[in-house]
């Protein structure tokens, strides 16, 4: 049987976070929305259909998965924007399931041509299907707390497989897990009366650092000396974490290491936030919050949304971002006051102006940043990273324009 993992055409809703990745590799909770499928389906997954210009890279991480192949016969499709969150899914063969604006969302058919791109499904029995899905990158927060607290429960809660130093105090110390080879200082607070914590393999706690669950972090990342890291937080590995987070996704590889708040925000890979960078993620009128997606102002329907962050991107410090703001990959920023609320990507600048990052000089820091970690730039990764400042070009152009005539309106 075909298990296929698809893209649908609103995937560029999510960038900047989608330029880098396909869909499925965001995380919301512990996993990701491809771990979460995997629980949740009871077959293996066989296919992905991608855009074109990740094919490449993600035949070379997943290199036991067919790549946009064609299929034929009995498949499922399973739209990679789902948040599989329970044993799946009221679908009989010969089915296809949408939402309410008539995006598929999942299907089980017997194929009887091959087909290769998910505009050639046939449609049979159209049935609607209420499903948590990622239509934005503010979802994948909205959903992180609950995500965090279902997800802890495939953790042995109660267990702690590293030896503690004295004066760390475990609140509800039943919901807590705390994995092997972990170090916990003095006067580290887990207070888990709110919901799980879920400390991985690895993991170093500084002293008088505070967690409050639901929350989680990943292997081999560092909360720092006296970090207050609240509910609805998830901590992916080799972070170095500190300062005040709360409600936030740090993805994986990404420094926020000094003090400063960050809220609702999804920080991406390789990102790194200078000494007392802040986020608002509340409007001083408590109005739902206007967040700029590929070019349209879109009301998120929340009164909560911090800085969406790419991979690559940096701040310096004492920046400071508005709500609701978006930043694209491998951009620098930096300077008094409040940057633009949208940043494109391979931006470098601040609130008085910004210029384009040159290519070659934004490729060598990302490897620089990458082999500090012992990990190496492959040439699928450098390539979609390449395509990425041909393929924002239009848009960084655009923005930059539009950006020098209100400067000069304010003059």
């Amino acid at each position: 049987m075909n298990v296929v993992i698809f893209e649908d055409k609103k995937v560029e809703n999510l960038f900047p976070l989608t330029h880098l990745r396909p869909v499925f590799e965001l995380k919301s909770g512990i996993f990701s929305l491809l771990e979460k499928a995997q629980k949740a389906i009871p077959f293996g997954v066989t296919h992905f259909w991608v855009r074109e210009e990740l094919a490449e890279f993600v035949r070379e991480k997943y290199p036991n998965i067919k790549v946009n192949e064609s299929v034929q016969g009995e498949t499922f499709f399973l739209n990679a924007k789902i948040l599989a969150d329970k044993l799946y899914i009221d679908i009989g063969k010969d089915e296809f399931r949408t939402d309410s604006e008539g995006e598929l969302l999942c299907a089980y058919l017997n194929l009887q041509n091959q087909i290769s791109k998910i505009e050639e499904v046939p449609q049979i029995q159209e049935k609607t299907l209420e499903l948590k899905l990622i239509n934005y990158s503010w979802d994948l927060i909205n959903h992180n707390a609950s995500e965090i607290e279902r997800e802890a429960k495939e953790f042995p809660l109660g267990e702690v497989q590293s030896k503690l130093y004295p004066n760390v105090s475990l609140v509800e110390a039943d919901k807590i897990f705390i994995g092997k080879n972990c170090t916990v200082k003095p006067g580290v607070v887990l207070d888990a009366t709110h919901g799980a914590i879920v400390i991985d393999e690895g993991v170093e706690i500084f002293p008088n650092s505070v967690i409050e669950g639901p929350c989680y972090v990943g292997k081999n990342s560092k909360i720092k000396s006296g970090a207050k890291i609240y509910e609805g937080t998830s901590i992916g590995e080799v972070c170095k974490v500190g300062g005040e987070v709360e409600e936030a996704i740090i993805h994986a590889y990404s420094n926020k290491q000094h003090d400063g708040f960050l809220g609702h925000s999804y920080l991406a890979e390789w990102v790194n936030l200078g000494a007392d960078t802040n986020t608002s993620d509340l409007k001083n009128d408590y109005g739902n919050v206007k967040v700029q997606v590929n070019g349209r102002n879109i009301d998120s329907g929340s009164q909560f949304v911090g800085l969406t962050m790419g991979d690559h991107s940096k701040s310096a410090i004492n920046t400071q971002f508005n709500t609701g703001t978006v930043v694209g990959i491998s951009s620098n920023i930096f300077g008094a006051n409040f940057p633009p609320k949208f940043i494109p990507s391979f931006a470098w600048g601040g609130s008085e102006k910004l210029i384009e990052h040159q290519l070659t000089k934004a490729l060598k820091t990302a490897k620089i940043v990458m082999s500090r970690r012992k990990v190496e730039m492959s040439e699928a990764y450098e390539k979609l990273f390449t395509g990425t400042f041909e393929s924002t070009s239009d848009l960084r152009e655009k923005t930059f324009k539009k950006l020098e005539r209100l400067s000069k309106k304010q003059i």
